[in-house]
């Protein structure tokens, strides 16, 4: 490790299955492991990113308490399941949606970390895309020779009508739709986001989740993919702009860092955290009060029902301007500094299975177009 940073000039590692440098000569897991302590501590290794998959092939899964020293990421596997079944609509998980979006303080405040040791992602190397995430509800690893018996069975993931390829010019619709709502919920959360290669230009697996051994068009990046998908390549490096734009996402702290957020559900104040519950709200301030204060109101909406939520009163020339509706097809996100300024300043009608984003502006009295 020393070497490739000192000659390689690496800037980080991560640690594929890392919960197994954790285990003694008997396979037994240490408390203290000295080789996990020696590398956070190390002076050579100070200023590199150390990221841990934090569990092993032999069944430890140690997400939020792997052995860190304050130093070691995780990629969080809560983060990836809630996320997933958050969006494919299962009840109970708008709480640990406001948890994850949140930074994850249940699994890393606890042990002094920050929002930045979790390593949130959706979809890795390992496992389904993105675009078979909405596309299968089971793995499809017959190629692979081991009679489907390979790979997780545990995919939390929703074909959206219809197994495989569709004709079907609705299904492909929200199967868009679910991806963008996936890509918008992993961008807009305290974290570091991970994504997967091909995912902002729909790339598929067919359905194979243990890709690994297919050294084919299964596995290959079509690269043809992002003319052919060009909007949603678009809406991808739009979200990375605006995250890169407002620091409000890149928190320090869970706490003292000047970032308020609160929790709303259809009315103001009111989250909703029923089992049957599948809507959240969730704005965000910086510097609350000051002139450059950032101020973001996210819907995150997964009923398959519309509902209309109310919004917060802005002050003095501050208006509420969409950026994301997911439910918008082509128009789903605009570009930086092309908010559109609602008309009803309210309340926003939110479309079933779809993810909202609003940023309050200064705007000049003159009236402008809108499509709410």
């Amino acid at each position: 490790l020393r070497c490739w940073v000192t000659e390689g000039h690496g800037d980080g590692f991560s640690f594929d299955l890392a919960s197994s440098l954790g285990r003694g000569q008997d396979g037994s897991v240490l408390p203290s492991p000295p080789l996990l302590e020696r590398i956070a501590a190390d002076p050579v290794l100070a200023n590199t990113k150390i990221i841990a998959e934090a569990w092993d092939a032999g069944g430890l899964y140690q997400v939020g308490s792997f052995p860190s020293w304050g130093r070691w990421a995780e990629w969080n596997g809560k983060f990836r399941d809630d996320i997933r079944s958050f969006v494919k609509s299962d009840a109970g998980k708008v709480a640990a949606l406001a948890t994850r979006l949140s930074g994850s303080a249940d699994l890393y405040q606890g042990s002094g970390r920050a929002p930045y040791h979790s390593i949130n992602f959706v979809t890795s190397h390992d496992g389904f895309t993105m675009l078979d995430l909405v596309s299968y509800n089971n793995k499809h690893n017959e190629s692979n020779g081991e009679r489907g018996a390979d790979g997780d069975n545990d995919n939390h993931s929703w074909n959206c009508g219809a197994e495989g390829p569709t004709k079907s010019a609705a299904i492909n619709k929200l199967r868009r739709q679910q991806v963008k709502n996936l890509a918008s919920l992993l961008m807009l959360s305290h974290g570091v986001p991970m994504m997967l290669a091909g995912d902002e230009f729909g790339r598929t697996q067919n359905g194979n989740n243990n890709a690994y051994c297919q050294d084919n068009v299964t596995s290959w990046v079509d690269w043809s993919l992002a003319e052919k998908n060009k909007d949603l390549l678009e809406f991808f490096q739009r979200l990375i702009q605006f995250r890169r734009r407002h620091k409000i996402f890149q928190r320090r702290s869970f706490g003292g860092d000047g970032i308020t957020i609160a929790w709303h559900g259809k009315k103001l104040n009111q989250p909703d955290w029923s089992w049957e519950s599948r809507s959240l709200a969730m704005r965000m301030c910086d510097n609350p009060g000051t002139e450059n204060s950032t101020d973001i109101f996210l819907i995150a909406h997964s009923h398959w029902e519309p509902a209309s939520f109310e919004l917060p009163a802005l002050p003095g020339s501050r208006k509420w301007c969409r950026f994301i509706d997911t439910s918008a097809g082509d128009d789903a996100i605009t570009d930086l500094g092309e908010e559109i300024q609602l008309t009803d300043q309210c309340s926003y009608a939110v479309a079933p299975r779809s993810t909202v984003l609003l940023i309050a502006k200064d705007i000049d009295p003159k009236p402008q177009p809108s499509t709410n």
